[in-house]
């Protein structure tokens, strides 16, 4: 089992398996721990130093996103990544983001449109100097997601935006999958330009196709690069 052997920070306004959730979370997303993986207590626990009542906290938090699943009298065990999954955390997030795109574009104001102009700058300049791939780079993946927020941040629904959050975090393990596997380089610069051109023009219906094709060129690389990664529904 492969895991960070950091010990969790307590840190203002997170408790210990809030910690101990981001780090298996990351180290999920990433592939560190494999699909298929068992999560054994004593091996975590060894790991993070912390109680079992915690390990169970932070394990079933992230049962509730998707990423861990709880099978009776066998314990944890990391979610397989299937082409079923896959289909359903795309179209999921598809609706989801397309909802909340078009609400942030009716309700944003110059604050949202500063927020995304801005977050894109940063994370330009961050692929700029992303020689090879962004997503080993914990500085890109927080630009990026900092992006995808600010687009959707002026949607004032907590309730969408959580649910939001939830897919596009299922969704990293196979961007991970794509940007590894596939053979043919991505404007991925470019995408997040044309989206943030098209959201702070207040122009929703191509601000949501845009965001449709960006999510699903994503499912496309990875049925097409890494099929052999899916395991059978």
């Amino acid at each position: 089992m492969s895991v960070t052997g950091l010990r969790p920070r307590r840190e203002f306004g997170r408790t210990v398996a809030t910690d101990v959730t981001y780090r298996l979370r990351q180290e999920i997303v990433g592939g560190k721990l494999p699909p298929g993986e068992p999560l054994r207590f004593d091996a975590l626990r060894s790991s993070f130093g912390v109680s079992f009542t915690t390990l169970r906290e932070a394990l079933t938090a992230l049962v509730a996103e998707g990423l861990v699943l709880a099978e009776e009298q066998r314990g944890f065990r990391v979610a397989p990544i299937s082409a079923r999954d896959l289909a359903e955390v795309t179209d999921a997030r598809v609706l989801i983001e397309v909802e909340v795109m078009r609400r942030s574009i009716e309700k944003g104001n110059d604050d949202w449109e500063m927020g995304v102009v801005s977050t894109l700058h940063r994370l330009s300049r961050i692929e700029e100097r992303a020689v090879d791939n962004p997503l080993n780079d914990p500085e890109w993946n927080a630009a990026h997601r900092q992006f995808h927020e600010a687009l959707v941040s002026a949607a004032d629904s907590q309730t969408l935006l959580a649910i939001r959050a939830t897919l596009f975090e299922r969704a990293s393990r196979y961007r991970y999958l794509s940007a590894n596997l596939r053979t043919q380089p991505r404007d991925k610069v470019g995408e997040h330009r044309a989206i943030m051109q098209a959201a702070i023009a207040r122009n929703s219906d191509l601000a949501v196709k845009l965001i449709e094709r960006h999510i699903r060129s994503t499912t496309e690389n990875v049925k097409k690069y890494a099929a052999h990664r899916l395991v059978s529904d």
